[in-house]
Order: C-alpha cells, then structure tokens, then sequence
C-alpha cells in the first residue's frame, strides 16, 4: 500500500470565503500515483472547513446567510470566546460544516456522485491556514 501526504495552503483576503479547491485535489490524486484508495482531505485550523456540495454561487451565499444567522459575526461580545481574539463565531461555523472530507478513489479518479466538489470554506480569514490531504491505498 502507497501513502501520500501533501499540505496546501490558504489565505482569503475576506472573513469568510468558499473555494472550490477539486483542482487541486485531483493535483494530489495525480501527483500520488494511487488509483484505488482513499482520500482524506481536512482542514488543519479550527476556524475553517472541508466539505462536499455543489458548485452553484447561490448555494454558497445561502450557506453564508444561513451560517450568519446561527452564529453572527458581530457583537463580538456575545461570544464568551472573544477576549483576545473576535472568531467566536468562525469555530462554531466550522462545527456545523465540519472539519474534513474522505472520498473513495476507483481508477485514479475521485469517486463522486453528480454535482460534489470539495470545498474550502474559511470563517476567519485574512491569514494563512492549511489543508491536509492524505491519500492512501494501491
């Protein structure tokens, strides 16, 4: 059995984001050699996100609304959380998204259904996080 371990790294220039990030997923996947395995994706900082849906901008704003309305931004002091820093929001935005994705590899590819893609959602950007992707298998 093949492993491979690759860390990419990102950094919005906005509080929060949603990146597409399959491109570089299927880099690893191709850069690994493995074709039947599976693939471990995750995000490596505590206030941001992997995870799988579609690829259609009005998805991503009615998670973002949807996402502000459970946990708001602002008044930061609403967060017992919010001393030093103000992200109290960001790490409960990032419970409800979750923190990693594994998908099943089958001839080189990535095996999904209709529509998934992998996505980098960030909830306190403006800074550099990283995202593991581990991939094992044959």
């Amino acid at each position: 059995m093949k492993s491979y371990r690759k860390e990419l790294w990102m950094n919005t220039s906005t509080r929060r984001a949603y990146l597409n990030i399959t491109p570089q997923i299927n880099e690893c996947l191709q850069e690994s050699g493995i074709r039947e395995g599976l693939l471990l994706c995750n995000a490596m900082h505590i206030t941001a996100s992997v995870f799988i849906n579609d690829d259609e901008s009005g998805l991503h704003a009615d998670f973002d609304r949807w996402l502000e309305k459970l946990a708001p931004e602002k008044p930061y002091s609403q967060y017992q959380h919010n001393g030093f820093e103000d992200n109290g929001d960001a790490h409960l935005k990032r419970s409800v998204m979750g923190r990693e994705v594994v998908v099943a590899v089958t001839a080189g590819k990535l095996d999904f259904g209709p529509w998934e893609q992998i996505f980098y959602g960030e909830f306190d950007g403006k800074r550099r996080k990283r995202i593991l992707v581990k991939i094992i298998g044959e």
